[in-house]
């Protein structure tokens, strides 16, 4: 499992605390539920994508995200920066 660390500036930390009693909570929560909604948009393109090729959806929805041939944001950047305007 990834294991990501961010750094702030003082006066970042300093504006995250005006909006949030435990700043690692809030960081916690937006970073989950971003990925939660992403996780919800690739189960619903799979099990759209399954059922249109006739086959059937089983598994969890981490065994389908697990399973799906998605492309990366960082692949789909590379992608578009080497097709040009």
């Amino acid at each position: 499992m990834p294991d990501f660390t961010i750094t702030l500036t003082d006066a970042e930390a300093k504006a995250l605390s005006v909006i949030a009693a435990s700043p690692q909570e809030f960081i916690d929560n937006a970073i989950k539920n971003r990925c939660r909604i992403s996780k919800e948009e690739i189960v619903a393109s799979e099990i759209a994508r399954i059922r249109a090729e006739g086959g059937t959806v089983s598994g969890t929805d981490d065994d389908i995200v697990m399973a799906a041939n998605v492309e990366t944001a960082a692949a789909r950047s590379a992608r578009l920066e080497a097709e040009g305007p």
